[in-house]
């Protein structure tokens, strides 16, 4: 929760005259501070009665002024004035009330009465009451509650009051002069009466709040379903309705406010447009999203499906935006946008930009992908400010600039981040402090932060944090953007006979047709031909990406044939796999111009003069694919992802056909087979570190013939027994995206090698078949001690979740499978599901392939290791010794590292408030493992363990018995 104002701070904020009342504030303040004596209460003139007059006549002035208080001041004052009249109109409504209810006492009575009672004087009884009155922190309207539960909360409100009256009146003279009867029934006689009519009260109140300030209105608005809307038109005119559009800006501020407004662009801004179609305007083709809303905590799981399914749906997503801009909550905590690839996230930051850019705030668009990923957030915002401006302005000066504008940051992409290398799981919380400071130097800004929704588990979450997950479109909304689709192409595909794509063949495709982008893709595609509408069947996602690339590539050749159309691909799948290597999103010419002949020539020199040269980076760039931003881009990540996916299988495949032109050679059994293209494609990074990646592999490998994957299958097990040995001489090494070690190319290939393995088995695959020859165990465990030392972080937790490894024994013999299903593959088309990779249809649980093998755990019992420490976790039935004890078994004995260690142990960090002696040698011993400590580090610091003590612990050697464990 955030910070909500007491009635204390509201008339601080409104700056109450009434000095009597502002006096019996301020006596209750200093009374929880210093006491009541020293507070001055043996001098304290008001009674609760005066207080009650005041309190009511202030509230009543509060609505009546209200006009005028939100008047003439920026939006952030405005917002805190408008959270403090309703904080007053919330105690005004329970003083009125009580001041109408019918009980056995007067409150004149209770202010005559004597002025020590039961031991303890009447005005620290007073200060007691008035702090529990006036100085608790207030329910206040948010944009992601109905008005229902916001009037529920108040309703709690009114009965604590009423408990703290009802104490108050206990421990005074006039308790004694009731009637036995009196005395039984007053407590329900206050939990029953003034609650009841101050919720009438609080709700005339409300409402006319709302009639004078459309905030509150808009607040309302988002339990209501609005008419269907494109482009988030309506947070213009609500936007409009809170304060006029701004005129008359500073040139920077209009340079910045121009940049914002990208409605009159097409849909989608690519390098070269197509030009037998026309792209819908991203102000007529941009559908307003559904939205689910949730309040993020500790224990939140917005990476998984399900659990989004019993969050609230917003009925009225733009209400919302306005509304939460327009919250306290905004400038305190940024808003986490999560989506699938293609759900549209940074679409919605390039709409809400524009809808802002004449409205009182000040937005400013950052592409993650396109800064310094280790930058802090000022830094990132001033980087994508000198692209946009074309000049370096500091953001402090933009904001002084602004003259009152309330800055909204959309800070786009924070997955890039969090897969590209660079481990930045506390980034929420570096915004939450930048909008603290900004704050605390008079510069308050909201902050909206865009992620797939995959990598929301490696995010750690600040306190207050609400996340919306964007919706794939209904049946309705494909309807309604394949109208606008009609709308802006049928004369031109009449043109050469051919129709729009129809919603009914459109929706034969499911999840496809409901992802915005994937939708956009597939109206593309069926105005090459009415492909689709000949063709009911359901297309998959990397057969749409592959055709559709294919068939623009043709256009853009003028009819190439199938060979120069792969040299396209190639040279595509290049700059994408130059991108992944990197971790970035954005190419500069100079990389593409290193990387693209490096691997598509062979590294060698253009034959012929100086002027026939290859320009590589227009002939790779002029593509309607590309984008420009601070360098080269995809015109969506997921297009790169394909791309690798695809050159991947395209080396795998060149693989196979040389092994089979050299088989009748005389020399072929003794020569080594030439990997080297499938070497350069795949040493570099672990293809698993992009879930989507391993996806489109199983989607295109599934169109191999099975002949074709057998025979690969046993060709790469063959290069995978060979990886690790020393190769004299190879093609392509001038491909060097990123300078890695030796063993870092090695853990990369070897690892890539084990998943294209299992991605194009149609059975489960023995280590001992993998690694054939003695001791074939031990071998695996030295390639995945490899694998998890050199991978990386991002490689590695990639890689456990694209395998699945179970220990089997038959007929005494011990082995390790690696399993790769069906229903991998069928799931692999579902959108960032692909993340899951193979193990989406994989055995029942994906473990720690080591500990897998070390201990003997079988996918069931990973599972029930999980659940036994989830149990230790929150404290089942066992005292926390017993608990710490079992701990200590599993760490020091059975080697278990796993998330659901750092969970337990997080979580019993918290439970444990006397210094946490039982838990440091567990957790000095958790950070003692030399293979992955710093990932052990960020999984305890993000289930809860605090980077100070992990410092500590680490910095200081146990004292003798201490690292001898619990009990020992």
């Amino acid at each position: 929760m955030i910070d909500t104002p007491s009635y204390a701070d509201a008339l601080r904020i409104l700056g109450c005259k009434d000095g009597r009342l502002v006096k019996v504030v301020g006596f209750a303040s200093a009374a929880e501070r210093t006491g009541w004596a020293l507070a001055g209460g043996g001098r304290l003139a008001a009674g609760l009665n005066d207080m009650r007059d005041g309190i009511v006549r202030y509230g009543k002035d509060v609505v009546r002024r209200m006009p005028e208080l939100k008047g003439g001041v920026d939006r952030h004052t405005r917002t805190e004035r408008l959270a403090a009249a309703h904080a007053a109109i919330v105690v005004s409504a329970y003083f009125e009330a009580l001041g109408e209810a019918k009980l056995p006492f007067t409150l004149d009575r209770l202010d005559r009465g004597e002025k020590i009672s039961h031991g303890v004087p009447t005005p620290e009884r007073f200060a007691r009451l008035v702090a529990e009155l006036l100085l608790e922190r207030l329910p206040t309207p948010e944009p992601h509650l109905p008005y229902a539960e916001t009037r529920r909360a108040v309703e709690r409100a009114f009965l604590h009051m009423s408990e703290a009256l009802a104490g108050y009146v206990g421990g005074l003279s006039v308790w004694d002069e009731l009637s036995v009867d009196d005395q039984l029934l007053l407590p329900r006689m206050l939990a029953e009466g003034p609650p009841a009519h101050a919720l009438r009260i609080y709700d005339e109140d409300y409402r006319s709040l709302a009639l004078d300030s459309h905030e509150f209105g808009v607040r309302s608005l988002v339990t209501e379903r609005p008419p269907p809307g494109t482009a988030l038109s309506r947070v213009a005119w609500l936007l409009a309705e809170l304060a006029p559009p701004r005129v008359g800006d500073r040139p920077v501020i209009h340079l910045a406010r121009m940049a914002a407004n990208a409605l009159d662009q097409p849909l989608l801004v690519a390098g070269k447009h197509p030009e037998d179609v026309t792209l819908p305007l991203l102000g007529e083709g941009y559908l307003t999203p559904r939205c689910r809303v949730a309040e993020l905590t500790r224990y939140a799981a917005p990476a998984e499906r399900a659990w989004w399914d019993d969050r609230r749906l917003l009925p009225d997503p733009e209400a919302f935006l306005v509304g939460h801009l327009t919250s306290l909550r905004a400038t305190r905590a940024p808003l986490l946008v999560l989506g699938e690839p293609g759900a549209g996230k940074t679409k919605l930051t390039e709409v809400l930009a524009a809808r802002l850019a004449r409205s009182e705030f000040l937005p400013i668009r950052v592409e993650l992908g396109a800064v310094a990923a280790r930058a802090d957030v000022t830094e990132q915002i001033e980087q994508a400010l000198k692209g946009v401006l074309d000049e370096q302005v500091g953001y402090a000066d933009l904001v002084a600039a602004g003259d009152g504008a309330m800055p909204v940051v959309l800070l786009d992409g924070l997955d890039e981040l969090l897969q590209g290398g660079v481990n930045r799981f506390d980034y929420l919380e570096h915004v939450q402090e930048f909008q603290a400071r900004e704050a605390g130097l008079g510069r308050p800004v909201a902050v909206i932060v865009t992620s797939r929704t995959v990598v929301a588990d490696r995010i750690r979450f600040p306190e207050g944090l609400l996340a919306l997950q964007l919706q794939p479109f209904d049946d309705g909304q494909v309807r309604q953007w394949l109208d606008i689709w009609d709308q802006a192409n049928r004369s031109l595909l009449a043109r050469r006979d051919l129709k729009p794509l129809p919603a009914r063949a459109a929706l034969v495709h499911g999840d496809m047709a409901r992802q915005p982008l994937l939708l956009l893709l597939l109206a593309l595609y069926d105005a090459g031909g009415n492909a689709l509408q000949r063709d009911h069947g359901p297309l998959g996602r990397a057969r749409l990406y592959e055709v559709l690339l294919r068939d623009y590539t043709e256009r853009e050749t003028g009819g190439a044939r199938r060979v120069a159309i792969d040299q396209e691909l190639v040279l595509l799948g290049t700059a994408a796999l130059s991108m992944l290597a990197r971790g970035r999103q954005v190419l500069t010419d100079e990389a593409l111009e290193r990387d693209l002949p490096a691997l598509c020539h062979g590294g060698e020199e253009d034959p012929g003069d100086e002027g026939e040269r290859i320009d590589w980076v227009r002939k790779a760039t002029e593509r309607f694919f590309f984008v420009r931003r601070n360098g080269h881009a995809f015109l969506h990540s997921t297009f790169g992802e394909f791309l690798v996916a695809w050159l991947t299988v395209y080396a795998l495949r060149d693989l196979d056909r040389r092994c089979r032109l050299a088989g009748d050679e005389p020399l072929a059994l003794v020569q080594a087979v030439d990997d080297d293209l499938l070497y350069a494609v795949t040493s570099h990074s672990c293809l698993a570190e992009r879930g989507p990646t391993v996806g489109f592999i199983l989607e295109l490998l599934a169109e191999v013939p099975a002949a074709v994957r057998e025979r690969c299958v046993t060709l790469l097990a063959g290069t995978l027994r060979r990886s690790l040995h020393e190769r004299p001489r190879r093609h392509f090494t001038g491909f060097l995206p990123v300078r890695h070690t030796v063993p870092r190319r090695l853990a990369a290939y070897s690892a890539n090698l084990t998943l294209l393995i299992v991605a194009a088995s149609d059975q489960p695959v023995s280590v001992s078949s993998l690694l054939a020859g003695p001791d074939p165990l031990d071998r695996w465990s030295a390639l995945t001690h490899l694998w998890k030392g050199n991978l990386g972080h991002e490689g590695w937790n990639g890689l456990l979740t694209a395998l699945s490894a179970h220990r089997v024994i038959d007929g005494g013999t011990e082995d390790v499978v690696l399993e790769g299903e069906e229903g991998a593959r069928s799931a692999a088309g579902r959108s960032d599901s692909t993340s899951a990779g193979m193990s989406a249809g994989m055995s029942d649980g994906m473990g720690d392939v080591v500990v897998a093998v070390a201990t003997g755990h079988t996918p069931r019992h990973r599972r029930l290791l999980d659940l036994l420490l989830r149990a230790l976790g929150e404290g089942r039935g066992l005292p926390y010794r017993e608990r710490v004890r079992i701990l200590d078994e599993l760490v020091r004995t059975v080697a278990v590292r796993s998330p659901a260690l750092h969970q337990a142990l997080g979580a019993m960090w918290a439970e444990d408030g006397d210094g946490h002696a039982e838990l440091r040698p567990l957790l000095r011993a958790v950070l003692a493992d030399p293979v992955d400590r710093m990932g052990a580090w960020n999984a305890l610091v993000k289930a809860g363990v605090p980077e100070m003590a992990l410092w500590e612990i680490q910095q200081h050697p146990p004292s003798g018995a201490e690292d001898l464990g619990p009990g020992r």
